[in-house]
């Protein structure tokens, strides 16, 4: 305890990971674990002018294509690559929960708690020119930022960002939308996407913004499109449509991440941030019994059942958190395989190579921040199976 007396966690914090048989001296850490950056394809040539500007050297992050570490200490936002939108902060276990999707171009993918975004703008990196990447997520003023980021990055041409419930979502990719199913005539089509928007509307937005609430209706509502979404042409009734249940398997999303809500408790940097904010705003937000305790592992649960529905036959789902904790993540996990016969976890056979290590249930993965230098992070891959074999699960 002596060394993480030093940190200065409060007791209600101490007490939090102790019940979670989590060991606080992983926060000593912080201090070693690196920044991680990603450039984007076909920027590879600027590693010698970025770390001119920087003044330190960009390491290879050899497990994982694209990434590169820095010291902690370091800022990369002097660095043009980081302005002219080149290269962007993403930690590695992130990434690594991305690429555990093994994202081909021409999939339709979904981040089904998008926001800040860096994690989409990877998926849409690994698109390339085919394929539709959708984010949702529930908070209006996190979903803005997501926005800033794949514009700034100018991934966001097959993009479309829904601000909706996570656990009841419904929107299917517009690929899938038969022609002509729902055209009226007299009703207005989505023009392309623009910031500039009718008074009446921006007063709207505006009072929304200020409630931090989701619409009124209960509806997902799209805040942001790209040219090559397939969004433009098509009426609200159109885009809004739900399939019914067994539609999902045909025309459902090829590739679904849950990057659910949680404690954060494995992020140290998160963490790190309420020594400035206060430890009474880590007891509000995180350590509420509320929250910490059946609501959030409920609210964990219908996010993976929900991803999953909406998940194409023989598509692929991650779900991962960046808590340590089993109840958020093994515990999860086990009780989802346990109702779903056609949900069959499977290894993640890139990750041999990376630094992270077994989680309680076999084939998950969890990244430690003593041993694998990057952010805590747990990972689990699952795959929709075909009828046929479910049935062979069932016996």
């Amino acid at each position: 305890m002596e060394e993480t007396s030093k940190l200065q966690l409060p007791e209600t914090f101490l007490s939090f990971l102790e019940a979670n048989g989590i060991d606080p001296s992983i926060y000593t850490h912080r201090d070693s674990i690196p920044r991680y950056v990603r450039l984007k394809p076909g920027f590879e040539d600027l590693v010698q002018e970025i770390e001119s500007e920087i003044n330190c050297k960009l390491e290879k992050v050899n497990w994982l294509p694209g990434f590169y570490s820095i010291p902690p200490h370091v800022h990369i936002a002097s660095s043009k690559a980081y302005q002219q939108g080149k290269m962007y902060g993403i930690d590695a276990a992130s990434g690594a929960a991305v690429s555990a999707l093994d994202i081909s171009p021409g999939d339709h993918v979904l981040d089904l708690c998008a926001a800040p975004g860096a994690k989409l703008c990877l998926m849409l990196d690994l698109l390339g020119e085919k394929g539709t990447a959708t984010g949702v997520d529930v908070a209006r003023h996190r979903l803005a930022a997501c926005r800033t980021l794949l514009q700034k990055y100018g991934v966001g041409e097959r993009s479309r960002l829904f601000l909706a419930d996570g656990t009841t979502f419904s929107v299917p990719p517009t690929t899938y939308l038969p022609c002509g199913s729902c055209v009226d005539d007299h009703e207005e089509t989505f023009k392309q996407w623009t910031s500039r928007k009718p008074y009446k509307e921006r007063k709207l937005e505006a009072k929304a913004r200020n409630n931090l609430a989701l619409p009124q209706s209960g509806h997902p509502e799209i805040i942001f499109y790209g040219q090559s979404s397939g969004v433009i042409g098509l009426n609200k009734k159109e885009l809004y449509r739900s399939l019914h249940l067994n539609d999902y398997a045909y025309c459902g999303y090829d590739k679904v991440l849950v990057d659910a809500e949680c404690t954060h408790d494995g992020s140290i940097k998160h963490i790190q941030k309420f020594e400035q904010w206060g430890w009474s705003t880590l007891e509000r937000r995180v350590l509420d019994a509320e929250r910490t305790d059946r609501n959030l592992t409920t609210l964990q649960l219908n996010l993976l059942r929900n991803g999953f529905r909406l998940l194409k036959e023989g598509g692929t789902l991650v779900y991962s958190t960046c808590s340590l904790t089993l109840a958020q993540n093994e515990d999860v996990v086990d009780q989802f395989l346990a109702e779903n016969s056609s949900a069959e976890l499977q290894e993640i056979e890139m990750a041999k190579d990376w630094p992270c290590r077994s989680g309680r249930t076999p084939k998950t993965l969890r990244f430690d921040p003593s041993i694998s230098a990057t952010s805590g992070l747990f990972v689990a891959k699952i795959r929709k199976l075909p009828p046929k074999e479910a049935e062979k699960n069932v016996l």
